[in-house]
């Protein structure tokens, strides 16, 4: 055998992308509406050659653009969840022109257990993208949304609230896009949408290029995600936002033509300032907050106090805004350790 040419295959082998593991036995070309799982590999003592089975829904008719819908992403966000299961049952495929992909429960172990990360490999989907196909479950589940599922879309939206540890103002955000024309479509998107706040960031402060909505922007995909609630809970006015935000896009761009939706109310664009504007806990103690979520607020104004609780002779820790802006998240349990995120701000 030829050692060059034996050389040069190997090295295609080691440069071609690998093929996900993750399948389903949904045909996406089909039309009508179809229900199935994602099975991701997962091999335990008891299952030796198990899967975890993640609910999806695709809807078709015709030729026409193709929405992916997501929530679940982090399992103790609710708002997402319940309006993609409400539109998953309510659509009709006769309503459509072209294709939607629904996921309402994601990351389906940690929406299972009601937690943040997969308790299978406390893996956060949305700090794992682009994921590994040879990863544990929640890796190898990013891989496939990158490598697959971004391949079938048109447009992307990922739901998702402040969960238990935050009090998120209603907002939606997206990264500002590579070029004109992606910044174009991403402000449509936004607009479209019409949360309260719409936030462009570069993901700084939080999971950066590793978020789903960041890795179809990278796609060149007009791509928000959402943080519409608080607490692990479900907020009511949080989860209409949500049904009827996601109903506006699908109206917008022709995929439901016909759906029912209220119009949009005017969304007020804000730019994130990052950590650096952030408050955080120095200590541990517990947090007392003097200022809401959506609420603006000046440089040098008073924030809260944080009470150290191991030492109750000692004065509170005042804690004061740096920049002016509003406040787009601030923490919602009152117990707080060194290094949480006390507030964010945007602009």
């Amino acid at each position: 055998m030829n050692n060059s040419a034996s050389s040069d295959r190997l090295a295609s082998v080691a440069a071609a992308p690998a093929a996900s593991r993750v399948w389903t036995s949904l045909d996406f070309d089909r039309g009508g509406k179809q229900s199935g799982f994602l099975h991701v590999p997962h091999s335990t003592d008891f299952s030796a050659y198990g899967t975890v089975a993640i609910p999806i829904v695709c809807i078709r008719n015709g030729d026409g653009p193709t929405a992916l819908l997501t929530a679940g992403n982090h399992g103790d966000e609710y708002e997402g969840q319940v309006a993609l299961l409400r539109l998953a049952r309510a659509l009709r495929p006769e309503q459509l022109r072209g294709r939607v992909i629904l996921i309402p429960a994601l990351n389906f172990p940690a929406v299972h257990a009601g937690r943040r990360a997969s308790p299978l490999d406390e893996g956060n989907l949305n700090r794992l993208f682009p994921g590994d196909p040879n990863g544990g479950p929640t890796a190898m589940l990013a891989h496939y949304i990158g490598s697959v599922l971004f391949a079938l879309s048109d447009l992307v939206i990922d739901l998702h609230s402040g969960g238990r540890s935050l009090d998120y103002a209603h907002c939606a955000l997206a990264q500002h896009g590579r070029d004109d024309v992606q910044r174009a479509q991403v402000d449509t998107l936004l607009q479209v949408f019409g949360a309260p706040y719409s936030i462009l960031t570069s993901g700084q402060g939080g999971g950066g290029a590793t978020t789903l909505y960041a890795a179809a922007a990278q796609r060149g995909l007009p791509a928000l995600t959402t943080e519409l609630g608080k607490g692990g809970t479900l907020d009511p006015v949080g989860l209409r936002r949500a049904e009827q935000g996601v109903r506006r896009v699908l109206r917008h761009y022709g995929i439901a033509p016909d759906l029912d939706c209220e119009a949009a109310s005017p969304t007020r664009l804000l730019r994130s300032l990052g950590p650096r504007a952030g408050i955080y806990a120095h200590c541990d103690g517990l947090f007392e907050p003097l200022a809401e979520a959506g609420q603006e607020v000046r440089a040098g104004q008073l924030a809260g106090y944080l009470h150290r609780y191991d030492d109750p002779l000692r004065d509170a820790e005042a804690l004061y805004f740096q920049a002016d802006g509003v406040v787009s998240c601030r923490r919602f349990p009152a117990l707080a350790h060194r290094g949480d995120c006390l507030y964010h701000l945007a602009a």
